[in-house]
């Protein structure tokens, strides 16, 4: 059921809910979440879809904050409130939202949101595209218990990815963070067979891949070894390197969605390694919602470089925009 409202108010929009769910046949409320969505028109119906899907696992109240500033001087005045109703059908069993916010209620998006979350249940915040440089600061990103952001989707990833870790606060993620899941589960693994002591890394990725960079930061700051990053033509991260000094533990995914898994003294695996969909990454964000400390100590790591000319490792930030943003 869809019911649409028009220069409306939180209230009425509560009130709406509560029709159409009885319009529905379903009046309890069995939601785990309130995921908050923070997009443009643009990206609106991708990261409804995302969002939609992920809820098949954890039935959620979806609200989109779809902002709309006036461009001229009278209507940045006019502030008004649309929003459609959603309930059922591509809902399943959760409820979605989509508010419309013009002129300056575009500034006070929490003023709107605060009344429509469900009570006693955890609120996560999504920035699918552009996100505020302190997530955690943002009035909206103060409502909740976890922010997503994601790196991948801005114009310069690896700066964003230093805005992150100059404003890190518990509760933060970021997608790209979660793409690499499933290769530290695999590299953990291989680590435990191989039983050997890491000297070096390489992490082969596409150009300014904010993955393989916190892939990078991870070794740092887990293994403490010099991490050299190799540019491939992709998609994404495309082979991790690890020498030891028994040989070099090394998975290869230059395409597609299968990957090949070599240690020392053991014969070549095929493991299957596809990149992820956003509605697969968010599913699994929302299982978890507590501090990420791993992200955390990754995200803050330097790493060392080796050096291209005399092959010793030294110091390199990899992210000097951090330090100059917390300096």
């Amino acid at each position: 059921m869809s019911i649409e409202l028009t220069g409306t108010t939180s209230s009425r929009i509560n009130a709406a809910l509560v029709e159409a769910r009885r319009a529905a046949g379903s009046p309890a409320v069995g939601m785990v979440l309130t995921l908050v969505i923070v997009t443009d028109e643009e990206n609106a119906h991708d990261s409804l879809k995302a969002a939609r899907d992920a809820a098949r696992e954890h039935p959620s109240r979806i609200l989109v904050i779809i902002r709309r500033p006036g461009r001229g001087a009278a209507r940045r005045t006019e502030s008004r409130l649309d929003a459609e109703v959603r309930v059922g059908g591509d809902s399943g069993n959760g409820e979605t939202v989509l508010l419309r916010l013009r002129g300056e209620l575009a500034d006070h998006a929490d003023s709107v949101v605060l009344p429509l979350l469900l009570p006693d249940a955890p609120v996560v915040v999504w920035w699918p595209v552009e996100a505020p440089a302190d997530p955690a600061g943002d009035r909206l990103g103060a409502l909740a218990q976890r922010r997503i952001t994601d790196s991948y989707a801005v114009e310069e990833p690896l700066k964003a990815l230093a805005a992150r870790a100059a404003s890190y606060a518990p509760g933060d993620t970021d997608l790209a963070w979660t793409r690499l899941t499933p290769w530290r589960s695999m590299l953990a693994a291989a680590l435990d067979q191989a039983r050997a002591d890491v000297v070096s890394a390489v992490v082969e990725s596409e150009a300014e891949n904010p993955s393989a960079e916190l892939l990078a930061r991870w070794f740092a700051a887990r293994l403490g070894v010099p991490v050299e990053q190799v540019v491939t033509d992709g998609p994404v991260v495309t082979a991790v390197r690890l020498r030891t000094a028994g040989g070099e533990i090394h998975i290869d995914r230059p395409e597609g969605a299968v990957a090949s898994l070599a240690i020392p003294g053991q014969p070549t695996r095929t493991l299957a390694l596809k990149v992820r969909s956003t509605a697969e990454l968010i599913a699994e964000e929302l299982r978890r919602l507590d501090p990420d400390e791993a992200y955390a100590a990754a995200l803050r790591a330097t790493v060392r470089a080796p050096s291209a000319a005399t092959g010793v490792a030294v110091e390199q930030e990899v992210a000097p925009a951090a330090a100059e943003a917390a300096g």
